[in-house]
């Protein structure tokens, strides 16, 4: 391994997502300013439909809080092994295709099913949809056969247990695992049978 295969998109987006949180907590204070903000960079019902697509990439940008080191950690792990194994342009395209489409999904769906005013003006940020698409992805760099089945199908069902579990599931569990279902998609149409290093 050289140096000039060390990921170098994952770190900046990973440590860009979690400075700007940090300035965002120091320069705006006022949960109020703070909330108003996010408001702004958010893929909610009220957002898109006042024409905001914007924010379809703001909301990739940005999070709520800091992200706990744990989180912060796996986030790096993973987007940094796709962009290792199978190149910068491969998994920041994997990312966005996965928040964008999930994004779109559950924004039908709560336009569907008339949400509340709450829900549609909620504030929906994070790298959570994206995260979910590119850990699905890269389940084609698990040996083809049960081995990958078994991956994958495991990977569903997690996704799958807060759907499932709960009374009533929000529309992230909802984004969350459609983010999850298309990255298991997008993995096996852009890397078919061919095996990360």
């Amino acid at each position: 391994m050289h140096l000039s295969d060390l990921p170098v998109l994952a770190p900046a987006y990973v440590g860009g997502v979690q400075l700007g949180a940090h300035a965002a907590r120091r320069h705006l204070p006022e949960p109020g300013h703070r909330h108003d903000f996010l408001r702004a960079c958010s893929t909610n019902v009220d957002q898109l439909e006042a024409g905001h697509w914007e924010t379809l990439l703001t909301s990739a940008l940005v999070v709520e809080e800091p992200m706990p080191l744990p989180y912060a950690l796996l986030l790096l792990a993973v987007l940094g092994y796709a962009e290792y194994a199978y190149g910068a342009w491969w998994a920041a395209g994997v990312f966005l295709l996965g928040h964008t489409a999930a994004t779109l999904i559950v924004y039908g769906g709560l336009r569907a099913t008339g949400a509340d005013a709450a829900t549609r003006s909620a504030v929906d940020v994070g790298a959570s949809y994206g995260f979910n698409a590119v850990l699905g992805a890269l389940t084609a760099a698990v040996p083809r056969g049960p081995l990958r089945l078994a991956a994958r199908a495991t990977l569903l069902a997690l996704g799958a247990r807060p759907l499932l579990n709960k009374d009533r599931p929000t529309f992230t569990d909802v984004g969350h695992f459609a983010a999850l279902a298309l990255g298991v998609g997008l993995g096996s149409a852009l890397v078919g049978g061919r095996r990360a290093v």
